[in-house]
């Protein structure tokens, strides 16, 4: 089993980000705020992410002994990992995940990070939008020869974007290889209606949670925030999804093929993948609804009363991106712990790749 960081010297990465106009700056001060400490104090508000109340720190695993195959056993394919908001490829916490991951399957591991040192990843989880982010990582997937010919991966919290939009954007796109199996950990696919962990009992708490909760409303569906924040990429408010801002400016929208320009190649993409597994932490209260982590959704009818099961949503009624026809190829499984977000066990982790990536 062997570890890398994916051709870090690789990574087209900006050196500064965006700086705000007067404008801007008077539509999103928060926001506008977290920028500049990105620029003007970079280390201190990358500490500040990481312990931020919606943050998704992986906790350190110990590193079983590597797998040794047995005469007739087949190889298995090299593991992508990728991580949560607040984290780091470059954290103890990843670095022993993505080890242990490797040694129990007895194969190649790697933690793809979108910023080239820790202070950098973790703000990326940031103020990188999702789109950037995937560019990113998947260049990251490209440049490592160890990849070449597939890989399995797993995700933690809004690090399933990442892998997700790796593929129905990159597979099966030449240099590119395709993403076998995919097991999403409390993953942020099917978006958040809110930030739950933000505002403990009405009180928002935290500078990130302030930026955050300022574009919580009609502020979340522009180009400018669209453009800066991650985190306001996967932001569904399930009373608006109907409406014209989300359509045109949400990436979830166009990830989910909800918005007015329909792109089959995100269906034939996904349709590549063997094997989708979605876990769900059943006490979770990072994401709103917890159960979006396997697909379902607020009814639009009832957007904060009724909850939609995950084939009665219009994503699989009409098949918008493949969820349904990976159904009917029976590519779903379903996993579940008692937890709150990432906070699975060691054994139940070591379980799922044994069943699923071995």
């Amino acid at each position: 089993m062997k570890f890398s960081l994916a051709a870090l010297a690789l990574l087209p990465l900006a050196s500064a980000y965006h700086t705000c106009s007067d404008e801007e700056r008077n539509m999103v001060p928060k926001i506008c705020g977290i920028l500049d400490q990105a620029n003007d104090a970079p280390e201190k508000l990358a500490d500040a992410l990481m312990n931020s109340p919606i943050s998704a720190v992986a906790k350190e695993m110990e590193i079983p002994a590597a797998r040794v195959l047995k005469e007739g056993e087949s190889k298995a394919l090299p593991i992508v990992v990728a991580h949560g908001m607040g984290d780091s490829c470059f954290n103890s916490g990843m670095k022993s995940i993505t080890k242990a991951a490797g040694a129990k399957v007895g194969a190649y591991s790697t933690c793809i990070p979108t910023g080239d040192s820790r202070i950098k990843d973790t703000i990326n989880g940031f103020l990188l939008n999702m789109d950037a982010s995937v560019d990113v990582f998947a260049e990251g997937v490209k440049n490592d020869p160890e990849l070449a010919d597939g890989f399995n991966a797993f995700g933690l919290s809004q690090g399933n974007n990442l892998i997700r939009g790796y593929i129905q954007k990159y597979n099966g796109v030449e240099g590119y290889p395709t993403a076998n199996t995919f097991m999403s950990i409390c993953g942020i696919n099917a978006g958040v209606g809110a930030f739950p962990n933000c505002n403990p009992e009405g009180k928002v708490i935290g500078g990130i949670c302030e930026g955050i909760t300022e574009i919580l409303g009609d502020l979340a569906y522009n180009s400018f925030v669209q453009n800066i924040l991650f985190q306001a990429n996967y932001f569904r408010d399930p009373s608006k999804t109907d409406s014209d801002k989300y359509k045109k400016y949400s990436q979830l929208a166009q990830w989910e093929n909800e918005g007015d320009d329909v792109d089959a190649s995100r269906n034939e993409k996904f349709a590549m993948t063997s094997q989708y597994v979605w876990v769900l932490g059943t006490e979770d209260t990072v994401v709103w609804p917890r159960e979006g982590e396997q697909w379902r959704a607020m009814d639009p009818e009832d957007p904060f009363g009724t909850l939609l099961q995950w084939n009665e949503t219009k994503w699989y009624k009409e098949d918008t991106f493949g969820l349904a026809t990976a159904d009917a190829a029976n590519k779903h499984n379903f996993e579940s712990f008692d937890g709150q977000h990432i906070q699975f066990t060691q054994d139940e982790l070591m379980g799922w790749l044994e069943k699923y990536f071995m």
